[in-house]
């Protein structure tokens, strides 16, 4: 019997690609076994290109917001086909695309359209910089900005020690502009100002953290950032790239009321197609160039195809205004899982907000980076492939946030709750 045609893209991926796969997550290393290659997916739904039907709680990480393939992106997508694909010259779509992240986000005044998150992140650091005329920058342990060298730094031995390159290429003297402090932790973010008088150009964070599982702020923590920036003069920057528009219309920003100087977005606002974008205060968003001295440019910034899925994403959201359901289905989901690791005695935390959240194996409340590693890789590791034998597909990391899609309302979380109940009742 021949292997299964995902193990022999594997295994074929595995002699063309580092690791077989094009972003590192994807290669199953963390909870074992050979990824499946995706052929089609539709709604809540990944079909394998071994005919597998899997419900999918990745969603492509965080833009199928309304399911996988809308018909009504697809269609926006297919009328924008007919115009091109590119054009290298301003396009109406990118006008119609502003003027929707405007409306939904009151802090963003300007806004500066590229193509990735950490394109976004990356431009929004060097505008900082640009503004303020400082150089270092602050970032929290277990926020991730994308892989630009300011950003991919982790902690060090301490709260105020400059921080050390996460990736091998990234000189250190880079890393020392950037101060990586405890997440959830005021006193730090004060000391780190108090060392650093008039050095510090910005503090960029997720506000609610999505890359190493899914972590909720304290409460007045955000307002403790803000007023500490305002009052040190450093520009204050809300990483929304996954919650922006997933969790409300304005982002974490709306949930807090909390006004950031700069925003950066991401994943839903492409509909599904490669997307980012950053902005903020008109004062800051005019020292881009071709105004002002900070350069930033992209070939394919406000794509056509892109801005095309993107509108119609953010119209839907506009006019379903989903989120009151969305957090209805993150909480059973929850709910579900922490019941059926109560009657088997495991400990388990899931942090949830509308549709994100996480399952913590851990009996430690879970609300910075290290009571977020207590949490047991291994066992995740044996719940992912219980849930994935019998049809669900999880993040296959214990250290990601989950997300839903509208399209889960109905007998796909029905399905799904039954599934996560049986994996654990396995453990």
């Amino acid at each position: 019997m021949s292997a299964p045609l995902s193990d022999q893209l594997f295994a074929r991926a595995l002699q063309l690609m580092p690791g077989g796969v094009n972003s590192p997550v994807r290669a199953f290393r963390s909870v074992g076994g050979t990824p499946f290659f995706t052929q089609a997916a539709h709604g809540a739904t990944l079909t394998t290109v071994d005919g597998r039907e899997l419900i999918d709680f990745v969603c492509t990480w965080g833009p199928a917001i309304h399911g996988h393939n809308h018909p009504r992106i697809k269609a926006a997508i297919a009328a924008a086909l007919e115009r091109g694909t590119s054009f290298g010259t301003p396009n109406p779509a990118e006008v119609t695309m502003a003027e929707l992240i405007v409306n939904f986000f009151p802090s963003i005044q300007k806004v500066r359209l590229c193509n990735s998150g950490t394109e976004a992140t990356m431009s929004a650091i060097r505008l900082a910089r640009g503004f303020t005329r400082r150089d270092k920058i602050i970032k929290f342990a277990g926020c991730y900005h994308g892989h630009s060298d300011s950003l991919l730094i982790k902690a060090g031995s301490g709260a105020l020690t400059h921080g050390h390159p996460d990736s091998a290429g990234i000189p250190a003297v880079f890393a020392q502009e950037t101060i990586v402090l405890p997440y959830n932790d005021t006193a730090a973010i004060d000391a780190a100002f108090a060392a650093n008088p008039g050095k510090i150009a910005g503090v960029i964070l997720e506000p609610y953290i999505g890359n190493v599982g899914f972590i909720k702020p304290d409460a007045g923590y955000h307002q403790h950032l803000r007023q500490a920036c305002t009052a040190q003069g450093a520009l204050l920057i809300f990483d929304e790239v996954m919650t922006g528009f997933r969790l409300a219309a304005g982002g974490v920003q709306e949930i807090e009321k909390i006004t950031p100087d700069l925003t950066c977005l991401g994943k839903i606002i492409g509909g599904g197609l490669p997307v980012g974008a950053f902005g903020g205060r008109a004062e800051v968003m005019d020292q881009l160039a071709p105004l002002g001295p900070v350069y930033q440019a992209g070939t394919l910034s406000g794509n056509p195809l892109a801005m095309a899925a993107g509108i119609a994403s953010l119209q839907m959201l506009a006019e379903l205004k989903p989120y009151a359901r969305l957090d209805a289905l993150g909480r059973q989901v929850c709910t579900t899982a922490l019941a059926a690791a109560k009657a088997k005695g495991i400990a388990l935390q899931a942090p949830q907000v509308g549709s994100m959240f996480s399952l913590f194996f851990t009996p430690t409340p879970v609300r910075d980076l290290p009571s977020a590693l207590t949490s047991d890789a291994k066992l995740f590791g044996r719940f992912f492939q219980n849930c994935l034998d019998q049809g669900v597909y999880l993040p296959p990391s214990a250290y990601e946030s989950w997300f839903l899609s509208t399209a889960h309302e109905g007998a796909a979380i029905d399905r799904a709750c039954e599934v996560i109940t049986q994996a654990i009742k396995k453990l």
